[in-house]
């Protein structure tokens, strides 16, 4: 009986994994074992950074409200007390997107808090 070699699986197995690290830098981008590797670092950061990215659009989503209340003179803790006590059902993206596209409206939420 014949041996089977395996080649055309090979190449094909060797072409998608070097697909999917493409736009990698150096040998990452061209071995097939370096590009395993890559990709396995690649998924377990994935998962983490996928969760830390929640919490760095919260941080930059409070950063914008409080810069836009420094004109108003309030401060991000108390404005959001505020919110709360008010009972005003808006979130800090909502929020931080009203001051960045739209301020007229951000200053109607201001001066409700108020």
């Amino acid at each position: 009986m014949a041996r089977v070699k395996g080649g055309l699986m090979a190449q094909k197995r060797r072409k998608n994994i070097l697909a999917e690290v493409k736009g990698y830098r150096f040998g990452r981008s061209k071995k097939k074992r370096q590009a395993r590797e890559a990709i396995y670092h690649a998924q377990t950061y994935a998962f983490a950074h996928r969760k830390d990215k929640k919490n760095d659009f919260r941080r930059l989503w409070t950063v914008r409200i409080n810069a836009a209340l420094m004109a108003h003179g309030i401060k991000y803790s108390r404005f959001i007390k505020s919110l709360k006590d008010k009972n005003i059902k808006l979130d800090r993206k909502v929020l931080a997107t009203l001051a960045v596209e739209n301020p007229e409206a951000f200053n109607r939420v201001v001066d409700a808090t108020k």
